[in-house]
């Protein structure tokens, strides 16, 4: 248990943080949907969230490695309370205009950016502290990531429904402060690797080339760079989905944030079941063949059935498979790159790896908008899905990804010689 302890403390902040940020990514864009009715202003809502978000990550990555992740964790977390509590007293009284929202929600991306950053870097070294598989921290990572967001899923649009996407954000605010309280007490601080080059403090690089330095490591990986390059057209063409085109789908059928919600929930919901299979068996798994089923079944499938106007029972269904499938993909993604990371680097690495895997997320939802705006929203929905279908066909024609089985045998040597 002692050893386990900093672990549940990670996934213990992780839910908290991760439920209230899934409330937040159904509340914001129903808020602007419904006070507007427009598809671009509800892209531009959470391009000016996203964007600001990736390039935080980006540049908080050597301040992880100077700083400890512990600290960014924990700052970052409780001055979010302070940024989305304001959108529901801005909302109590009636001054949650567009003007206004933007720029709230503009501070909530920067935050959240390096404090996501910030707890992803802790896993290598909770790994080690527990003494498991990498593939057994990250696929319990992942279900209570999944975990985490069902319930916030779920509880979001019931939530909203009640009170309102304005105020339901008190929920959001509460959960950052618990995330940053369990981090200050349930983990302890990790003690921080000096630089290859083991440079005193007064003679360390500067940021620049903290940064500079992790960017080559990066770019000289080429499964890293094949990782980045497909999860980056995923995650446009999932903020798309998320951000606009279901939302508005939900509107145009006459449904309201309940059904958003149950759908949300019913994805994530049976990610649990993969990812809890992937925690027990991961290092067992071919991780290429399970990585590229799993991501052809979770992606084009959800499209399709809702450009259709299918059902809502067979919608449900296509979003339980695909859910159960994408369960299997960051316990997977998770494990490779980080066996591939010397620990000096893994804070700068992690924040770039993820901010570039994230950089195309700010353009999702302006893209979404103007499809609908331009082709309408089934011809859109079609669009984007064969799009999805073309990016999880890359580890099939990509020699790069057959690195995924490989494990990194010394990735200090490999960093001595870049």
């Amino acid at each position: 248990m002692r050893r386990a302890r900093p672990f549940l403390a990670l996934a213990a902040a992780e839910t908290c943080s991760l439920s209230g940020t899934r409330l937040s990514t159904i509340a914001i864009p129903w808020l602007v949907l419904s006070t507007t009715g427009s598809p671009v202003l509800t892209g531009v809502t959470a391009m000016v969230e996203m964007l600001p978000y990736v390039v935080a990550k980006a540049l908080g990555g050597p301040l992880i490695d100077r700083v400890g992740a512990k600290r960014i964790a924990i700052v970052c977390d409780t001055a979010s309370v302070v940024a989305v509590g304001l959108v529901p007293l801005l909302d109590f009284f009636g001054l949650l205009g567009m003007p206004v929202l933007l720029p709230v929600v503009f501070a909530m991306g920067v935050l959240r950016g390096p404090s996501d950053a910030a707890k992803q870097a802790m896993v290598p070294d909770i790994a080690r502290l527990a003494n498991v598989p990498l593939e057994r921290v990250t696929g319990v990572a992942s279900a209570i990531e999944r975990l985490a967001s069902t319930a916030g899923a779920a509880g979001a649009g019931a939530l909203i429904g009640l009170i309102g996407p304005g105020q339901a954000l008190l929920v959001n605010a509460a959960t950052f402060a618990a995330a940053a309280l369990i981090v200050a007490v349930g983990i302890p601080d990790m003690r921080r690797t000096p630089g290859p080059s083991g440079a005193r403090p007064a003679e360390r690089a500067s940021y620049l080339d903290d940064l500079r330095e992790g960017w080559r490591f990066l770019r000289g990986d080429a499964v890293l760079v094949s990782i980045v390059v497909m999860v980056a057209i995923t995650n446009l063409l999932d903020q798309a989905y998320h951000a606009v085109l279901l939302p508005v789908w939900t509107r145009d059928s006459g449904h309201g944030p309940e059904l958003l919600g149950a759908m949300f929930a019913a994805f994530a919901g049976a990610s649990i079941a993969g990812a809890a299979i992937a925690a027990a068996i991961g290092e067992r798994m071919p991780r290429l063949m399970v990585y590229t089923v799993a991501f052809l079944l979770t992606g084009f499938p959800r499209f399709l059935v809702v450009a259709l106007d299918a059902p809502l029972g067979v919608v449900f269904t296509t979003l339980a498979i695909g859910g159960f499938a994408s369960g299997f993909l960051n316990p997977i993604l998770s494990a490779v790159i980080f066996e591939r990371i010397p620990k000096p680097l893994t804070g700068r690495v992690i924040a770039l790896n993820t901010a570039l895997c994230f950089a195309l997320i700010p353009f999702g939802g302006l893209v979404g908008g103007a499809l609908i705006s331009t082709i309408g929203l089934a011809a859109a929905l079609l669009l984007t899905g064969l799009a999805y279908l073309v990016a999880t066909l890359f580890p099939l024609a990509l020699k790069s990804f057959r690195g995924f089985d490989r494990a990194i045998a010394d990735v200090g040597a490999s960093v001595s010689r870049r």
